[in-house]
């Protein structure tokens, strides 16, 4: 399964990653991924992080680990749970006025075939969008 969604955020692109990378605020802006805690405050390639996110109303820790930092550009990680491997991938690619930032999802795993009915797409979709809005909504109330 994959999930693929993006946005367009009319901010700066430094603002728009330091809002995504740094750790330590993602408990302001993003609704979706809460009660991080990681070793480093800023993401770092080879890091782990934990997490929590709820897909219904049943709280779900996850701790994926950085595959991938690429700044101003790219953030890749990777997480396991339930015998279904999720990799995760965010592009920043800088426009006229704004920021493009696209997510992209895949999962994979034994366990995917029960997740379709324990976790269906349009539910990990409804989420994905609602962390990209979240992140244009901080970012752009900063840009004002």
């Amino acid at each position: 399964m994959v999930v693929e969604q993006s946005v367009f955020i009319r901010s700066g692109l430094d603002r728009v990653w330091k809002l995504f990378t740094d750790l330590t605020c993602w408990a302001e802006w993003n609704s979706v991924l809460r009660d991080v805690q990681g070793s480093e405050v800023c993401v770092e390639q080879g890091m782990t992080f934990k997490c929590c996110i709820r897909p219904f109303s049943v709280p779900v820790t996850i701790e994926p680990k950085i595959e991938e930092v690429v700044p101003l550009k790219k953030v890749v990680w990777k997480g396991e749970k339930f015998g279904i491997t999720a990799r995760h991938e965010y592009l920043f690619e800088e426009h006229e006025g704004g920021v493009r930032v696209t997510s992209r999802e895949v999962f994979t795993g034994a366990g995917i075939t029960a997740s379709g009915r324990l976790f269906p797409k349009g539910e990990i979709e409804d989420l994905t969008i609602r962390l990209l809005d979240d992140l244009k909504t901080a970012a752009e109330k900063t840009a004002e």
